[in-house]
């Protein structure tokens, strides 16, 4: 059995099954994958079945049912078949790391002999997915027939709007209706109607004459001229009477004035001259 035929035969069951098992190697896996946006939002991708390998130990016939159906042999020759092929195939991979399946994709193994499963771009597993492609709502233009039917449907939901009803019901003029029986004797004439006026609310004596009563602000242009001419004049007082100090000490006290004005040494050059 060649590799091209075992490619075909696993791709024939994962068709219809969620998972082929390999004995002794591992199990393809298939997991439905929903629409998912992409591009920012503006591509919707199409629903699709998703294709990976689990290295896991499991029993299925199910290579071996289909391989005996195909050559027209028994279930034992083709379990032996089956099983040294997959065999070859074990060792193949943990050697080069990596065994080529056509039509499905690459089996690939680590250093530490991990296997996993990288799919061809172009596998196609989901059968209900024929015909289905991405969806760019970028490139996606209203034509005329669109427009007329949205403007069609807007103006269907505009016309059945009610129209707003006023709150106020118009008076209708009511003609009076004349008693059949006149009652006899004199008639009185009709008493005018009172109209009440509107009781107004009392307002307290006090916020009466709050309200009345002007609000008087102190004048405040005359205090500050007032205070910068008594602080002119304190100051020039405070000047004569240190200036009359002065001269005052200079007349008794002229040798305490000179000391004050001079040193020493100058005092002794203005006594000498």
């Amino acid at each position: 059995m060649d590799i091209a035929l075992f490619s075909e035969m696993v791709k024939n069951l994962i068709l219809d099954n969620d998972e082929v098992t390999l004995p002794g190697v591992g199990s393809f896996v298939s997991e439905m994958v929903p629409s998912t946006f992409s591009d920012k939002g503006y591509t919707i991708n199409p629903p699709y079945r998703r294709l990976s390998f689990r290295q896991r130990s499991g029993h299925d016939n199910a290579l071996v049912e289909m391989y005996a159906e195909a050559n027209r042999t028994d279930l034992d020759s083709a379990r032996r078949i089956m099983e040294g092929f997959l065999s070859e195939l074990l060792e193949t991979l943990k050697t080069r790391k990596t065994v080529a399946l056509p039509g499905l994709g690459r089996l690939r193994a680590t250093r530490e002999n991990t296997f996993f499963f990288i799919p061809d771009e172009d596998l196609d597993i989901y059968q209900y997915g024929f015909g289905l492609s991405p969806v760019s709502l970028k490139t996606h233009e209203e034509t005329p027939e669109e427009v007329s039917e949205a403007v069609a449907t807007l103006k269907d939901i505009v016309d059945s709007v009610p129209a707003p009803v006023s709150e106020s019901a118009p008076v209708s003029e009511s003609t009076p209706v004349e008693d059949e029986a006149k009652p006899e004797g004199p008639v009185k004439p009709e008493e005018p109607a009172r109209v009440e006026e509107p009781v107004q609310a009392e307002i307290p004596a006090a916020v009466e004459q709050s309200q009345a009563a002007p609000v008087l602000e102190p004048k405040r242009g005359k205090r500050p001229l007032r205070i910068a001419l008594i602080s002119i004049l304190a100051v020039l007082l405070a000047a004569c009477i240190f200036l009359g100090g002065f001269i005052l000490l200079a007349h008794v006290a002229p040798d305490f004035i000179d000391s004050l004005l001079y040193t020493q040494d100058e005092l002794n050059i203005i006594n000498h001259k």
